[in-house]
């Protein structure tokens, strides 16, 4: 394994980390701990496989072995206000601003770890399946129905913030809206 190898993927690492977590400090002990575990187990790397792959692999099991040893995540209802005041408030400032990060935060850890490596990161489905070592029906799965809620959540957020609510598009034979990325 090459320094330089590794040090390319630093910043989905990063990003990928702080949109798992939640939080700048933990997302930056993530990769520490992920570019260490790397480091240890650089044996079981194997020349001419995806690096990218086995380095995010290695980050999402560590979060995993992390998470199992806190306290369970609550996943907050969209539609309970008082659960929607325990997350914190968009840096932004702007009342009428989408808060995209809150609202991954409300995702279970299983779609938003899927909807970020798909988005965030534009890794293919049998890549995502491979890294989170779930079938590729299952990275579908979770994707769809974490654009849903996200989909949902926003529309939401867009009424609270004093607009009118977008009609949602009619579907086209089986294509879904178009969502925009975000880097």
């Amino acid at each position: 394994m090459d320094r330089a190898q590794v040090l390319d993927h630093l910043p989905g690492l990063r990003r990928y980390a702080r949109m798992l977590t939640g939080d700048r400090w933990a997302a930056d002990d993530l990769v520490q701990d992920t570019l260490e575990r790397a480091c240890r187990k650089w044996l079981l790397w194997r020349t001419g496989t995806d690096l990218r792959a086995w380095l995010f692999t290695l980050m999402h099991n560590l979060y995993l072995n992390q998470r199992r040893g806190a306290p369970p995540l609550q996943v907050l209802d969209p539609h309970d206000s008082a659960a929607a005041d325990q997350l914190p408030a968009a840096a932004t400032g702007h009342d009428t601003a989408l808060d995209l990060e809150r609202c991954l935060q409300r995702l279970p850890a299983d779609q938003r770890a899927v909807l970020l490596l798909v988005t965030l990161e534009d890794m293919p489905y049998a890549e995502v399946a491979q890294v989170l070592q779930v079938p590729i029906g299952t990275v579908m799965s979770r994707l769809s129905r974490a654009r849903s809620r996200m989909r949902d959540w926003m529309m939401d957020g867009a009424t609270e913030a004093g607009g009118s609510r977008p009609a949602r598009p009619a579907p086209t034979h089986g294509s879904p809206p178009a969502l925009r990325r975000l880097k």
